[in-house]
């Protein structure tokens, strides 16, 4: 009886010591959703839009005025799912600015909107990287070849 009462104790201990508050693992600007809807189309600049933001996470590769802010928020699952990590917020915000400066458009993503945007199949062969990898691929055989006949 004794044994019993403290295997119940100890279990009790360990059940309660359990971590009670979602642990969230953060990344990019935090409250994305809330912040995006400062700035207007039209009227809100790039210095307005930085001391809001900050810097943008990313800036497209070809035009300096399109401007990606990102949030991302991870937590634990619950004991279903056996603690592994689940997305609770993915949320993206796409800026483009006129020559001038001025915000002329703005795109919010959240993981619901995501889920609509559709994606072309087609994959892009790059004709470049496969020579390359066949050159350094025969290069090295010739290689080995003309040492072992030495």
């Amino acid at each position: 009886m004794r044994k019993s009462t403290y295997l119940l104790f100890i279990l009790l201990l360990f059940i309660t010591g359990c971590q009670r508050n979602e642990v969230i693992k953060s990344h990019g600007v935090s409250y994305l959703e809330k912040r995006e809807k400062l700035i207007i189309v039209n009227k809100s600049n790039k210095n307005d839009t930085i001391k809001i933001f900050g810097q943008p996470a990313t800036k497209g590769m070809t035009n300096n005025n399109l401007w990606i802010y990102i949030e991302r928020t991870k937590t634990r699952g619950k004991l279903l799912k056996l603690g592994r990590d689940y997305l609770k917020k993915n949320n993206v915000l796409v800026l483009e600015f006129n020559k001038y400066g001025i915000l002329s458009k703005k795109d919010f993503y959240n993981k619901e909107n995501m889920k609509k945007l559709s994606f072309a199949k087609n994959i892009t062969e790059n004709e470049i990287r496969r020579e390359n990898f066949i050159h350094s691929f025969l290069s090295s055989i010739r290689q080995k070849m003309q040492t072992r006949r030495r």
